[in-house]
């Protein structure tokens, strides 16, 4: 891996920012950054793409960040002994407690793009006294995952577009001010106190983002055979789980979603007039006119050439 040189900013009085001891060389044997790292006074960033596998098993010394901006996958992995899995995609947020034993973390697909900030663990401390006036005994992080958290995502997207332009006289002050922002949220929202892992949101609701990509494929593929595997993958599930939630999303099943978009596409290209019987059943997706004709007339009470000829 060829290391990339660091951006190293200066504190307010001219000295060298104190460095934090970020472990992502030691972490993501799988990855590679893809930018220089940013030091700040109390915080690090850095920004990689992970590759699917097992990364490296360590002790934190230090509190991570990461932000997904890019990629979907599933993510399993175990601090402490507690074993957590999690589904990802763009803006999704994991945790890491300083101190923290991680093991046996698995990526099922790449993150194509994850930042990643360090913070030291007496930012917590300091925080929690300052903001919340937290015993800092007490102020220990949760180990959280899966998040989607909006000012998480908000605090990444920034400090990548901070990595992409390199460093500017004025970034002191608005790095303060996220670095502040980011350890009051943390302690407020995530405490060991507060924070308990409960069945994943994302896994008990198919979301917009992930509704969509299924939607899509459906649209994209309706000539083609689809498969169940197919559907839950896209949505990163399993076929068991994606049924149940894709039906409370839409009301349907799969299979009788992509029939009726299926029978609604075959009756636009009926009415059009300009296709055959054979020619329609193979756009649609039904493999044969004998298969058209049977689904069609279930589906509608009459034959396709029928509701051609009444006009639909």
């Amino acid at each position: 891996m060829v290391v990339p040189r660091r951006i190293v900013l200066l504190s307010g009085d001219g000295r060298q920012a104190m460095r934090v001891n970020g472990h992502g060389d030691l972490k993501y044997n799988t990855g590679r950054r893809l930018s220089d790292i940013a030091e700040w006074s109390g915080l690090r960033v850095e920004s990689w793409r992970h590759e699917a596998g097992v990364l490296t098993d360590l002790k934190l010394d230090c509190t991570e960040v990461a932000v997904l901006l890019a990629g979907q996958l599933t993510v399993k992995r175990t601090g402490d002994g507690l074993l957590q899995e999690a589904i990802g995609g763009p803006g999704t947020t994991w945790l890491c407690p300083a101190g923290t034993f991680e093991s046996d973390i698995q990526l099922s697909a790449p993150m194509e793009e994850c930042i990643h900030i360090f913070l030291p663990p007496t930012l917590m401390e300091q925080a929690a006294l300052e903001a919340y006036e937290i015993d800092p005994a007490k102020a220990r992080l949760g180990y959280a995952g899966g998040l989607n958290d909006a000012l998480l995502v908000q605090v990444g997207a920034t400090f990548r577009t901070l990595l992409e332009r390199g460093p500017a006289p004025t970034d002191r002050l608005l790095v303060d001010g996220m670095r502040a922002a980011l350890a009051a949220h943390l302690v407020s929202h995530y405490s060991a106190d507060h924070w308990r892992p409960c069945e994943n949101e994302a896994s008990r609701r198919l979301d917009p983002v992930r509704l969509k990509r299924v939607l899509d494929l459906i649209e994209h593929r309706l000539g083609h055979e689809l498969s169940l595997d197919d559907l839950a993958a896209q949505a990163c599930l399993s076929p068991f789980h994606f049924t149940r939630l894709f039906r409370e999303a839409t009301g349907l099943t799969p299979h009788r979603y992509v029939m009726d978009r299926r029978i609604r596409a075959a009756k636009e290209k009926l009415a059009l007039g300009r296709a055959s019987l054979v020619e329609i059943a193979l756009e649609t997706g039904f493999g044969s006119q004998a298969n058209f004709n049977r689904v069609f007339r279930k589906a509608t009470g009459v034959s396709p050439g029928h509701f051609r000829k009444i006009g639909g």
